[in-house]
């Protein structure tokens, strides 16, 4: 096997990744920089913590597609992702948070890790559904105390400016659970306030939430001046590269997700996206009307994007790795170093995949 450029905490090194029993035993080799050889690259695995769907298959229609969904993903790179719930009547939340409880507990060959749950709504404001379907409500407690029994509920995303929301946010937040804030109609006040009561990150910045006015700053605003985390999607479609790079210079980790749909992966035509039906042509998802409904966009791309719009390689990796693994918490995964998990992506000097390894076991790509 050749020696790879691979990217540690400690930067580049020139050599091979040793691991046994799915986790990292070492990096032999020596430091470099890859501006000065044309070997290849092995970088962390990517996390996605916003993903809807892939292959053909939603989230929302149940454990029959799981697999295809974490496998669809695993050949672009993603080792580990949070599978993403839609806004949906409470007993179909309930359904498929079951089903996701027990998946998560094993990994089926040849699929990326699924580390728990983003339940997107139903916590949401009625008047920034984007693509959510109009099942919004206020939080109850019970009622979320009875999905976390269900699954590991790692994410919520939740409307500040709704009555009752920022006690529900103290509450949790002491839990281990994130609190994200979106599809929002929240002012800057009501966003600061809300990061005050613990609040940690925000939900696909940008999109579905109140803009950034001079008079008017509200919750992009709030991000902006005050957020260590949050969420973006760099497909270039979502959030023109001017506004991705002044939330680069904003926000310190700021991290980047799919926002994944059942269309990813697929040719255009017709996917479900919870209850509505959306349609993949030019690149892009929407509802009937125009409106955005998620994204095609994969991760090795959205690499490929931030590097194409500036970034230097490394620092891209690490919003596609590193950051969302700190977000969670978690220190064994989103890093290549002796006893992290043996999650890697192998990349041709064009940034293709051509292998993923996900806890020691790797796939070959085909057209690699």
């Amino acid at each position: 096997m050749p020696d790879f450029n691979i990217l540690t905490p400690d930067g580049w090194i020139c050599g091979q990744l040793q691991h046994r029993g799915g986790r990292v035993t070492g990096i032999q080799g020596g430091s470099c920089d890859p501006l000065d050889n044309s070997l290849p690259y092995l970088l962390p695995g990517f996390i996605d913590l916003h993903v809807h769907g892939g292959g053909g298959r939603d989230i929302m229609q149940g454990v029959e597609g799981f697999a295809t969904i974490a496998r669809t993903h695993l050949r672009f790179g993603t080792t580990s992702m949070l599978a993403t719930t839609m806004t949906a009547p409470a007993a179909e939340i309930s359904q498929i948070l079951e089903q996701l409880g027990g998946y998560c507990q094993q990994r089926a060959p040849g699929t990326a890790r699924v580390l728990g749950v983003h339940l997107e709504g139903p916590y949401i404001n009625p008047g920034k559904l984007g693509a959510q379907p109009n099942h919004a409500h206020a939080a109850l407690l019970d009622e979320v105390e009875d999905y976390l029994r269900l699954a590991p509920i790692k994410v919520i995303t939740i409307a500040p400016e709704i009555s009752g929301h920022v006690d529900l946010i103290k509450t949790l937040s002491s839990s281990g659970v994130r609190l994200q804030i979106g599809h929002t109609l929240g002012s800057y006040e009501e966003g600061v306030n809300a990061l005050d009561a613990g609040a940690t990150s925000f939900t696909h910045l940008y999109n579905a939430m109140s803009p950034l006015h001079h008079r008017e700053p509200g919750i992009v605003g709030a991000a902006l001046a005050h957020a260590r985390y949050a969420e973006l999607i760099p497909d270039l479609l979502h959030v023109h590269p001017g506004a991705i790079r002044v939330a680069l210079r904003s926000i310190p980790c700021l991290y980047c997700v799919t926002d994944s749909t059942a269309a990813t992966g697929m040719p255009d035509g017709e996917y479900k996206l919870g209850s509505h039906t959306v349609t993949k042509c030019l690149g892009g998802v929407r509802l009937p009307d125009g409106t955005l409904a998620g994204s095609t966009l994969t991760m090795d791309q959205a690499l490929r994007n931030l590097v194409n719009i500036g970034l230097p390689l490394a620092e891209a990796s690490r919003r596609l790795s590193q950051f969302p693994a700190d977000y969670l918490g978690i220190q064994d995964r989103g890093r290549l170093e002796a006893g992290a998990w043996a999650d890697a992506v192998y990349l041709s000097r064009d940034l293709d995949v051509t292998a993923v390894m996900v806890e020691g076991e790797t796939l070959e790509l085909e057209n690699a």
